[in-house]
Protein backbone atom coordinates (compact mmCIF):
# COMPACT_ATOMS: atom_id res chain seq x y z
CA UNK A 1 0.00 0.00 0.00
CA UNK A 2 1.36 3.21 -1.21
CA UNK A 3 2.63 5.13 2.15
CA UNK A 4 2.01 8.75 0.48
CA UNK A 5 1.45 11.05 3.61
CA UNK A 6 -1.39 13.31 3.30
CA UNK A 7 -0.92 16.84 3.88
CA UNK A 8 -2.70 20.38 5.02
CA UNK A 9 -3.95 22.02 2.44
CA UNK A 10 -3.27 25.90 2.20
CA UNK A 11 -4.66 28.65 -0.02
CA UNK A 12 -2.61 30.44 -2.92
CA UNK A 13 -2.24 33.64 -3.31
CA UNK A 14 -0.37 36.40 -5.08
CA UNK A 15 2.34 33.80 -5.48
CA UNK A 16 2.49 32.93 -1.29
CA UNK A 17 1.14 29.48 0.18
CA UNK A 18 -0.85 30.81 3.12
CA UNK A 19 -3.60 30.19 5.75
CA UNK A 20 -6.78 32.65 5.82
CA UNK A 21 -6.65 35.16 7.83
CA UNK A 22 -9.16 33.96 10.48
CA UNK A 23 -7.44 30.82 10.20
CA UNK A 24 -10.21 28.87 9.96
CA UNK A 25 -10.15 25.76 8.52
CA UNK A 26 -12.37 22.79 7.52
CA UNK A 27 -12.04 19.06 7.78
CA UNK A 28 -10.59 16.20 5.12
CA UNK A 29 -11.48 12.63 5.64
CA UNK A 30 -10.58 9.69 3.73
CA UNK A 31 -14.10 7.89 2.33
CA UNK A 32 -12.30 4.34 2.77
CA UNK A 33 -12.13 4.80 6.23
CA UNK A 34 -13.85 7.91 7.32
CA UNK A 35 -10.72 9.14 9.40
CA UNK A 36 -10.13 12.78 9.70
CA UNK A 37 -6.44 13.00 7.27
CA UNK A 38 -5.86 16.88 7.18
CA UNK A 39 -7.59 20.28 7.06
CA UNK A 40 -8.23 23.06 4.35
CA UNK A 41 -8.02 26.57 4.83
CA UNK A 42 -11.27 28.58 4.79
CA UNK A 43 -11.42 31.56 2.88
CA UNK A 44 -13.02 34.86 4.01
CA UNK A 45 -13.80 38.03 2.46
CA UNK A 46 -10.60 39.45 3.02
CA UNK A 47 -8.49 36.68 1.65
CA UNK A 48 -11.10 36.38 -1.65
CA UNK A 49 -10.35 40.33 -2.28
CA UNK A 50 -6.60 39.81 -1.49
CA UNK A 51 -6.95 37.20 -4.25
CA UNK A 52 -8.78 39.53 -6.43
CA UNK A 53 -6.71 42.04 -6.18
CA UNK A 54 -3.66 39.65 -7.29
CA UNK A 55 -5.83 38.07 -10.19
CA UNK A 56 -5.51 41.43 -11.20
CA UNK A 57 -1.79 42.78 -11.31
CA UNK A 58 -1.24 39.02 -12.67
CA UNK A 59 -3.50 39.58 -15.73
CA UNK A 60 -1.72 42.75 -16.28
CA UNK A 61 1.53 40.65 -16.62
CA UNK A 62 0.29 37.62 -18.42
CA UNK A 63 -1.38 39.14 -21.32
CA UNK A 64 2.57 41.20 -21.95
CA UNK A 65 3.66 37.67 -22.20
CA UNK A 66 3.88 35.83 -25.94
CA UNK A 67 1.94 32.78 -26.44
CA UNK A 68 5.43 31.49 -27.15
CA UNK A 69 6.98 32.54 -23.99
CA UNK A 70 3.45 31.25 -22.16
CA UNK A 71 3.34 27.75 -23.78
CA UNK A 72 7.14 27.12 -22.65
CA UNK A 73 5.75 27.85 -19.17
CA UNK A 74 3.43 25.64 -19.07
CA UNK A 75 5.28 22.96 -20.45
CA UNK A 76 7.51 23.11 -17.72
CA UNK A 77 4.32 22.62 -15.39
CA UNK A 78 2.95 19.19 -17.36
CA UNK A 79 6.89 18.00 -16.79
CA UNK A 80 6.63 18.40 -13.29
CA UNK A 81 3.30 16.92 -13.11
CA UNK A 82 4.48 14.22 -15.11
CA UNK A 83 7.02 14.05 -12.19
CA UNK A 84 4.98 14.14 -9.01
CA UNK A 85 2.32 11.88 -10.81
CA UNK A 86 2.17 9.41 -8.49
CA UNK A 87 2.44 11.56 -5.31
CA UNK A 88 -0.46 13.19 -6.96
CA UNK A 89 -2.41 10.40 -7.23
CA UNK A 90 -1.34 9.15 -3.82
CA UNK A 91 -2.94 12.19 -2.54
CA UNK A 92 -5.99 12.03 -5.29
CA UNK A 93 -7.52 8.53 -3.63
CA UNK A 94 -6.38 9.39 -0.05
CA UNK A 95 -8.89 12.21 -0.07
CA UNK A 96 -11.43 11.25 -2.95
CA UNK A 97 -11.47 7.06 -2.32
CA UNK A 98 -10.48 6.34 -6.39
CA UNK A 99 -8.22 3.27 -7.53
CA UNK A 100 -4.69 4.74 -7.60
CA UNK A 101 -4.24 3.24 -11.07
CA UNK A 102 -7.10 5.45 -11.85
CA UNK A 103 -5.58 8.59 -9.81
CA UNK A 104 -2.54 8.25 -11.79
CA UNK A 105 -4.43 8.00 -15.11
CA UNK A 106 -6.25 11.47 -14.46
CA UNK A 107 -2.81 13.32 -13.26
CA UNK A 108 -0.93 11.77 -16.26
CA UNK A 109 -3.86 12.80 -18.67
CA UNK A 110 -3.76 16.42 -16.97
CA UNK A 111 0.09 16.82 -18.03
CA UNK A 112 -1.52 15.79 -22.01
CA UNK A 113 -3.81 18.38 -21.38
CA UNK A 114 -1.72 20.88 -20.48
CA UNK A 115 0.82 20.22 -23.00
CA UNK A 116 -1.83 20.56 -25.60
CA UNK A 117 -3.24 24.18 -24.43
CA UNK A 118 0.00 25.22 -24.34
CA UNK A 119 0.70 24.55 -28.02
CA UNK A 120 -2.68 25.43 -29.03
CA UNK A 121 -2.16 28.81 -27.72
CA UNK A 122 -0.15 29.45 -29.79
CA UNK A 123 -2.21 28.92 -32.24
CA UNK A 124 -4.82 32.09 -31.60
CA UNK A 125 -4.85 34.05 -35.30
CA UNK A 126 -6.59 37.25 -35.64
CA UNK A 127 -7.21 38.14 -39.57
CA UNK A 128 -6.66 40.72 -42.23
CA UNK A 129 -10.47 41.46 -43.83
CA UNK A 130 -9.96 43.34 -47.39
CA UNK A 131 -10.86 47.09 -47.10
CA UNK A 132 -13.70 48.37 -49.18
CA UNK A 133 -11.56 51.65 -49.01
CA UNK A 134 -7.83 50.69 -50.52
CA UNK A 135 -6.63 53.43 -48.24
CA UNK A 136 -7.69 51.68 -45.08
CA UNK A 137 -6.95 48.33 -42.91
CA UNK A 138 -9.39 46.09 -41.46
CA UNK A 139 -7.95 43.49 -38.90
CA UNK A 140 -9.72 41.41 -36.17
CA UNK A 141 -7.64 40.83 -33.21
CA UNK A 142 -7.86 37.84 -30.37
CA UNK A 143 -7.27 39.02 -26.84
CA UNK A 144 -7.81 37.46 -23.34
CA UNK A 145 -11.17 38.45 -21.47
CA UNK A 146 -9.04 38.94 -18.40
CA UNK A 147 -9.53 37.18 -15.30
CA UNK A 148 -11.14 34.17 -14.75
CA UNK A 149 -13.19 32.45 -11.48
CA UNK A 150 -13.30 28.54 -11.80
CA UNK A 151 -15.45 26.39 -10.01
CA UNK A 152 -14.73 22.83 -9.73
CA UNK A 153 -16.19 19.68 -7.87
CA UNK A 154 -14.29 16.18 -5.95
CA UNK A 155 -14.71 14.03 -8.66
CA UNK A 156 -12.29 15.00 -10.66
CA UNK A 157 -10.41 17.23 -8.51
CA UNK A 158 -7.18 17.55 -11.27
CA UNK A 159 -8.87 16.72 -14.89
CA UNK A 160 -11.92 19.29 -14.07
CA UNK A 161 -9.23 22.10 -12.99
CA UNK A 162 -6.68 21.53 -15.38
CA UNK A 163 -8.81 22.24 -18.77
CA UNK A 164 -10.04 25.24 -17.47
CA UNK A 165 -6.78 26.46 -15.70
CA UNK A 166 -4.64 25.41 -19.27
CA UNK A 167 -7.40 27.64 -21.45
CA UNK A 168 -7.27 30.47 -19.47
CA UNK A 169 -3.41 30.43 -18.85
CA UNK A 170 -2.50 29.61 -22.71
CA UNK A 171 -4.94 32.67 -23.82
CA UNK A 172 -3.44 35.27 -21.39
CA UNK A 173 -5.96 35.50 -18.62
CA UNK A 174 -5.12 34.97 -15.18
CA UNK A 175 -6.75 32.10 -12.78
CA UNK A 176 -8.44 31.60 -9.29
CA UNK A 177 -10.13 28.68 -8.76
CA UNK A 178 -12.02 27.65 -5.76
CA UNK A 179 -11.41 23.99 -5.54
CA UNK A 180 -13.36 21.40 -4.12
CA UNK A 181 -13.10 21.38 -0.04
CA UNK A 182 -13.31 17.96 0.65
CA UNK A 183 -10.60 17.10 -2.00
CA UNK A 184 -8.10 20.22 -1.75
CA UNK A 185 -4.53 18.52 -2.01
CA UNK A 186 -4.30 16.83 -5.25
CA UNK A 187 -5.44 20.50 -7.31
CA UNK A 188 -3.30 22.24 -4.55
CA UNK A 189 -0.49 20.28 -6.26
CA UNK A 190 -1.51 20.93 -9.86
CA UNK A 191 -0.99 24.46 -9.09
CA UNK A 192 2.15 24.22 -7.38
CA UNK A 193 3.51 22.37 -10.56
CA UNK A 194 2.42 25.90 -12.27
CA UNK A 195 3.89 27.97 -9.55
CA UNK A 196 7.25 25.95 -9.31
CA UNK A 197 7.03 26.47 -13.19
CA UNK A 198 7.29 29.84 -12.91
CA UNK A 199 4.25 31.83 -13.79
CA UNK A 200 4.07 35.18 -12.70
CA UNK A 201 2.67 35.75 -9.11
CA UNK A 202 -1.36 36.43 -9.30
CA UNK A 203 -1.60 34.39 -12.09
CA UNK A 204 -2.69 31.66 -10.36
CA UNK A 205 -5.01 31.88 -7.14
CA UNK A 206 -6.50 28.63 -5.73
CA UNK A 207 -9.04 29.30 -2.56
CA UNK A 208 -11.59 27.08 -0.52
CA UNK A 209 -14.39 27.72 1.94
CA UNK A 210 -17.94 27.99 1.66
CA UNK A 211 -19.14 27.90 -2.26
CA UNK A 212 -21.85 30.29 -1.99
CA UNK A 213 -20.11 33.09 -0.53
CA UNK A 214 -16.84 32.29 -3.06
CA UNK A 215 -18.84 32.02 -5.78
CA UNK A 216 -21.28 35.14 -5.42
CA UNK A 217 -18.10 37.34 -4.27
CA UNK A 218 -16.21 35.84 -7.52
CA UNK A 219 -18.72 36.23 -9.82
CA UNK A 220 -20.13 39.66 -8.58
CA UNK A 221 -16.65 41.13 -8.44
CA UNK A 222 -16.12 43.60 -11.39
CA UNK A 223 -12.36 42.34 -11.90
CA UNK A 224 -13.94 39.33 -12.86
CA UNK A 225 -14.77 38.81 -16.48
CA UNK A 226 -15.10 34.91 -17.02
CA UNK A 227 -16.95 32.60 -15.19
CA UNK A 228 -16.66 28.22 -15.75
CA UNK A 229 -18.13 25.91 -13.71
CA UNK A 230 -18.18 22.15 -13.80
CA UNK A 231 -21.07 20.64 -11.25
CA UNK A 232 -24.89 19.98 -11.10
CA UNK A 233 -27.51 21.09 -13.11
CA UNK A 234 -29.20 22.95 -10.24
CA UNK A 235 -26.15 24.92 -9.19
CA UNK A 236 -24.48 25.56 -12.88
CA UNK A 237 -28.45 27.55 -13.55
CA UNK A 238 -27.97 29.62 -10.32
CA UNK A 239 -24.44 30.37 -11.23
CA UNK A 240 -24.79 31.05 -15.04
CA UNK A 241 -28.41 33.08 -13.88
CA UNK A 242 -25.53 35.55 -11.58
CA UNK A 243 -22.78 35.53 -14.32
CA UNK A 244 -25.72 37.31 -16.36
CA UNK A 245 -26.94 39.38 -14.00
CA UNK A 246 -23.35 40.54 -14.30
CA UNK A 247 -22.89 40.46 -18.07
CA UNK A 248 -20.20 37.21 -17.13
CA UNK A 249 -19.23 35.38 -19.66
CA UNK A 250 -19.49 31.80 -18.36
CA UNK A 251 -18.88 28.00 -19.57
CA UNK A 252 -21.24 25.35 -17.88
CA UNK A 253 -20.18 21.82 -17.89
CA UNK A 254 -23.27 20.17 -15.87
CA UNK A 255 -24.72 17.15 -15.12
CA UNK A 256 -25.83 14.06 -17.29
CA UNK A 257 -27.62 11.17 -17.43
CA UNK A 258 -25.51 9.09 -20.41
CA UNK A 259 -28.01 6.81 -22.66
CA UNK A 260 -26.61 3.45 -23.84
CA UNK A 261 -28.04 2.13 -26.86
CA UNK A 262 -27.17 -1.18 -27.83
CA UNK A 263 -28.41 -2.30 -30.77
CA UNK A 264 -30.10 -5.93 -32.39
CA UNK A 265 -26.80 -5.76 -34.23
CA UNK A 266 -24.02 -5.03 -31.88
CA UNK A 267 -20.85 -6.67 -30.67
CA UNK A 268 -22.13 -7.49 -26.94
CA UNK A 269 -18.51 -8.64 -25.78
CA UNK A 270 -17.58 -5.02 -26.62
CA UNK A 271 -20.50 -3.37 -25.78
CA UNK A 272 -20.01 -5.04 -22.08
CA UNK A 273 -16.37 -4.32 -21.89
CA UNK A 274 -16.56 -0.55 -22.96
CA UNK A 275 -19.62 0.18 -21.39
CA UNK A 276 -19.12 -1.69 -18.35
CA UNK A 277 -15.39 -0.05 -17.60
CA UNK A 278 -16.60 3.65 -18.34
CA UNK A 279 -20.16 2.92 -15.74
CA UNK A 280 -17.98 1.71 -12.82
CA UNK A 281 -15.06 4.15 -12.96
CA UNK A 282 -14.86 6.40 -9.98
CA UNK A 283 -17.68 4.50 -8.67
CA UNK A 284 -19.95 5.61 -11.19
CA UNK A 285 -19.11 9.26 -10.24
CA UNK A 286 -18.78 10.54 -13.75
CA UNK A 287 -20.63 13.38 -15.38
CA UNK A 288 -20.57 11.27 -18.35
CA UNK A 289 -20.58 8.15 -17.08
CA UNK A 290 -23.25 5.87 -18.96
CA UNK A 291 -26.48 5.29 -16.58
CA UNK A 292 -29.41 4.74 -18.67
CA UNK A 293 -28.96 1.12 -20.89
CA UNK A 294 -31.43 0.92 -23.38
CA UNK A 295 -31.00 -2.40 -25.16
CA UNK A 296 -32.78 -4.34 -27.71
CA UNK A 297 -35.59 -7.06 -26.52
CA UNK A 298 -33.19 -9.63 -28.71
CA UNK A 299 -29.88 -9.26 -26.75
CA UNK A 300 -31.21 -8.17 -23.67
CA UNK A 301 -30.64 -11.09 -21.14
CA UNK A 302 -27.20 -11.78 -23.38
CA UNK A 303 -26.54 -8.64 -22.34
CA UNK A 304 -27.95 -8.21 -18.73
CA UNK A 305 -25.94 -11.47 -17.80
CA UNK A 306 -22.49 -10.22 -19.27
CA UNK A 307 -22.77 -7.10 -17.48
CA UNK A 308 -23.66 -8.44 -14.20
CA UNK A 309 -20.52 -10.68 -14.49
CA UNK A 310 -18.47 -8.22 -14.91
CA UNK A 311 -19.89 -6.33 -12.08
CA UNK A 312 -19.62 -9.30 -10.15
CA UNK A 313 -15.63 -9.12 -11.21
CA UNK A 314 -14.94 -6.21 -9.79
CA UNK A 315 -12.81 -5.67 -6.25
CA UNK A 316 -13.89 -3.35 -3.77
CA UNK A 317 -11.91 -1.85 -1.67
CA UNK A 318 -9.43 1.04 -0.55
CA UNK A 319 -8.12 2.39 -3.50
CA UNK A 320 -4.19 2.70 -2.59
CA UNK A 321 -4.90 -1.23 -2.17
CA UNK A 322 -3.26 -3.26 -4.63
CA UNK A 323 -5.75 -5.05 -7.13
CA UNK A 324 -8.53 -2.58 -5.97
CA UNK A 325 -10.87 -1.81 -9.00
CA UNK A 326 -14.00 -0.26 -7.02
CA UNK A 327 -13.36 2.58 -4.65
CA UNK A 328 -15.80 4.19 -2.02
CA UNK A 329 -17.98 6.95 -2.66
CA UNK A 330 -16.41 10.12 -2.37
CA UNK A 331 -18.77 10.63 1.24
CA UNK A 332 -21.27 9.76 2.78
CA UNK A 333 -24.19 11.32 1.39
CA UNK A 334 -23.55 9.58 -2.11
CA UNK A 335 -24.24 6.16 0.20
CA UNK A 336 -27.46 7.74 1.18
CA UNK A 337 -28.38 8.81 -2.51
CA UNK A 338 -27.38 5.16 -3.61
CA UNK A 339 -29.63 3.82 -0.99
CA UNK A 340 -32.55 5.81 -1.89
CA UNK A 341 -31.85 4.86 -5.37
CA UNK A 342 -32.08 1.31 -5.05
CA UNK A 343 -35.29 1.50 -2.53
CA UNK A 344 -37.21 3.77 -4.96
CA UNK A 345 -36.17 1.00 -8.23
CA UNK A 346 -37.26 -1.71 -5.77
CA UNK A 347 -40.87 -0.25 -5.12
CA UNK A 348 -41.05 1.14 -8.66
CA UNK A 349 -40.71 -2.82 -10.04
CA UNK A 350 -37.13 -2.82 -10.83
CA UNK A 351 -34.99 -6.37 -10.19
CA UNK A 352 -31.81 -6.26 -8.54
CA UNK A 353 -29.44 -8.29 -10.42
CA UNK A 354 -26.46 -7.64 -8.62
CA UNK A 355 -25.43 -5.56 -5.70
CA UNK A 356 -27.77 -3.03 -4.44
CA UNK A 357 -25.94 -2.48 -0.90
CA UNK A 358 -23.50 -0.84 1.39
CA UNK A 359 -20.56 -2.58 1.83
CA UNK A 360 -19.55 -2.80 5.09
CA UNK A 361 -19.76 0.18 7.96
CA UNK A 362 -16.58 1.61 7.57
CA UNK A 363 -16.11 3.95 4.88
CA UNK A 364 -18.69 4.72 1.75
CA UNK A 365 -18.33 1.04 0.36
CA UNK A 366 -21.55 0.55 -1.94
CA UNK A 367 -21.66 -2.17 -4.31
CA UNK A 368 -21.57 -2.20 -8.03
CA UNK A 369 -25.45 -2.62 -8.99
CA UNK A 370 -27.15 -3.50 -11.90
CA UNK A 371 -30.99 -3.13 -12.06
CA UNK A 372 -32.87 -4.72 -14.76
CA UNK A 373 -36.43 -4.39 -16.10
CA UNK A 374 -36.83 -0.85 -14.79
CA UNK A 375 -39.66 0.84 -15.59
CA UNK A 376 -39.55 4.81 -16.95
CA UNK A 377 -41.41 6.16 -13.83
CA UNK A 378 -38.35 5.11 -11.62
CA UNK A 379 -36.40 7.66 -10.32
CA UNK A 380 -33.03 6.34 -11.67
CA UNK A 381 -34.28 6.30 -15.17
CA UNK A 382 -35.24 9.88 -14.56
CA UNK A 383 -31.92 11.16 -12.40
CA UNK A 384 -28.65 11.12 -12.44
CA UNK A 385 -27.61 8.26 -10.09
CA UNK A 386 -23.71 9.21 -9.97
CA UNK A 387 -22.86 6.26 -8.39
CA UNK A 388 -22.02 2.28 -9.53
CA UNK A 389 -25.40 1.75 -10.77
CA UNK A 390 -26.80 0.64 -14.11
CA UNK A 391 -30.31 0.46 -15.21
CA UNK A 392 -31.46 -1.70 -18.18
CA UNK A 393 -34.59 -1.45 -20.37
CA UNK A 394 -35.60 -2.92 -23.42
CA UNK A 395 -36.40 -1.77 -26.38
CA UNK A 396 -37.84 -3.01 -30.09
CA UNK A 397 -36.52 -0.27 -32.58
CA UNK A 398 -33.81 2.01 -32.74
CA UNK A 399 -36.28 5.17 -32.84
CA UNK A 400 -38.02 4.03 -29.91
CA UNK A 401 -34.32 4.11 -27.98
CA UNK A 402 -33.15 7.43 -29.84
CA UNK A 403 -36.59 8.98 -28.26
CA UNK A 404 -36.23 7.29 -24.44
CA UNK A 405 -32.37 8.55 -24.78
CA UNK A 406 -33.88 12.55 -25.91
CA UNK A 407 -36.30 12.17 -23.39
CA UNK A 408 -34.43 14.18 -20.05
CA UNK A 409 -33.16 17.79 -19.99
CA UNK A 410 -29.99 16.05 -20.00
CA UNK A 411 -27.97 16.58 -23.57
CA UNK A 412 -23.76 15.65 -22.27
CA UNK A 413 -22.93 12.15 -23.46
CA UNK A 414 -24.32 9.10 -25.40
CA UNK A 415 -22.94 5.61 -26.08
CA UNK A 416 -24.38 3.17 -28.75
CA UNK A 417 -23.00 -0.08 -29.98
CA UNK A 418 -24.09 -1.26 -33.66
CA UNK A 419 -22.71 -3.14 -36.40
CA UNK A 420 -24.96 -0.92 -38.93
CA UNK A 421 -23.72 2.49 -40.59
CA UNK A 422 -27.02 2.95 -41.21
CA UNK A 423 -27.44 2.99 -37.88
CA UNK A 424 -24.86 5.29 -37.12
CA UNK A 425 -25.71 8.12 -39.18
CA UNK A 426 -29.28 7.55 -37.81
CA UNK A 427 -27.83 7.73 -34.19
CA UNK A 428 -25.49 10.59 -34.96
CA UNK A 429 -28.24 12.73 -36.11
CA UNK A 430 -30.79 12.04 -34.00
CA UNK A 431 -29.36 11.91 -30.53
CA UNK A 432 -29.49 15.29 -28.94
CA UNK A 433 -25.75 14.92 -26.55
CA UNK A 434 -22.60 17.29 -26.90
CA UNK A 435 -20.39 13.85 -27.02
CA UNK A 436 -21.01 10.58 -28.61
CA UNK A 437 -19.17 7.73 -28.54
CA UNK A 438 -19.70 4.71 -30.71
CA UNK A 439 -18.20 0.79 -30.46
CA UNK A 440 -16.19 2.21 -28.01
CA UNK A 441 -15.46 3.23 -24.42
CA UNK A 442 -15.59 7.46 -23.83
CA UNK A 443 -12.26 9.53 -24.72
CA UNK A 444 -12.36 12.93 -24.10
CA UNK A 445 -8.83 14.07 -25.41
CA UNK A 446 -8.03 17.29 -25.20
CA UNK A 447 -8.23 18.08 -29.00
CA UNK A 448 -12.14 17.10 -29.17
CA UNK A 449 -15.04 19.23 -27.92
CA UNK A 450 -16.03 19.00 -24.54
CA UNK A 451 -19.51 19.80 -23.54
CA UNK A 452 -22.91 19.33 -23.49
CA UNK A 453 -26.72 20.38 -24.89
CA UNK A 454 -29.92 21.51 -22.84
CA UNK A 455 -30.03 21.34 -18.97
CA UNK A 456 -26.37 19.74 -19.19
CA UNK A 457 -24.84 23.19 -19.93
CA UNK A 458 -23.22 24.94 -22.92
CA UNK A 459 -19.60 25.94 -24.37
CA UNK A 460 -16.86 23.44 -24.40
CA UNK A 461 -13.69 22.69 -22.19
CA UNK A 462 -11.66 20.87 -25.28
CA UNK A 463 -10.86 21.49 -29.17
CA UNK A 464 -10.10 24.89 -30.30
CA UNK A 465 -13.54 25.85 -29.47
CA UNK A 466 -12.57 25.52 -25.82
CA UNK A 467 -10.39 28.42 -26.23
CA UNK A 468 -12.88 31.06 -27.44
CA UNK A 469 -14.58 31.73 -24.27
CA UNK A 470 -11.48 33.42 -23.25
CA UNK A 471 -10.93 35.59 -25.90
CA UNK A 472 -12.30 38.89 -26.83
CA UNK A 473 -12.51 39.52 -30.66
CA UNK A 474 -11.63 42.85 -31.46
CA UNK A 475 -12.68 44.86 -35.05
CA UNK A 476 -9.68 47.72 -35.78
CA UNK A 477 -10.16 49.70 -38.77
CA UNK A 478 -7.64 52.35 -39.64
CA UNK A 479 -7.44 54.86 -42.66
CA UNK A 480 -4.53 56.26 -44.20
CA UNK A 481 -4.47 60.08 -43.72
Amino acid sequence: MNTTKYQNTRLYINGEWCDAQSGATLDVVNPATGDKIGTVARAGIVDLERAVAAAQAGFSAWRKISAFDRATLMRKAAALVRERADTIAALMTLEQGKPLAEARTEVNSAADTIEWFADEGRRVYGRIVPPRNLNAQQTVVKEPVGPVAAFTPWNFPVNQVVRKLSAALTTGCSFIVKAPEETPASPAELIRAFADAGVPNGVLGLVFGDPPEISRFLIEHPAIRKVTFTGSTAIGKQLAALAGQHMKRATMELGGHAPVIVAADADIELAVKASGAAKFRNAGQVCISPTRFLVHNSVIDEFSQALVKHAENLSVGNGLAQGTTLGPLANARRVTAMTNVIEDARKSGATVATGGERIGTAGNFFAPTILTNVPLHADVFNNEPFGPVAAIRGFDSLEDAIAEANRLPYGLAGYAFTRSFKNVHLLTNALEVGMLWINQPATPWPEMPFGGVKDSGYGSEGGPEALEPYLVTKAVAVTAV
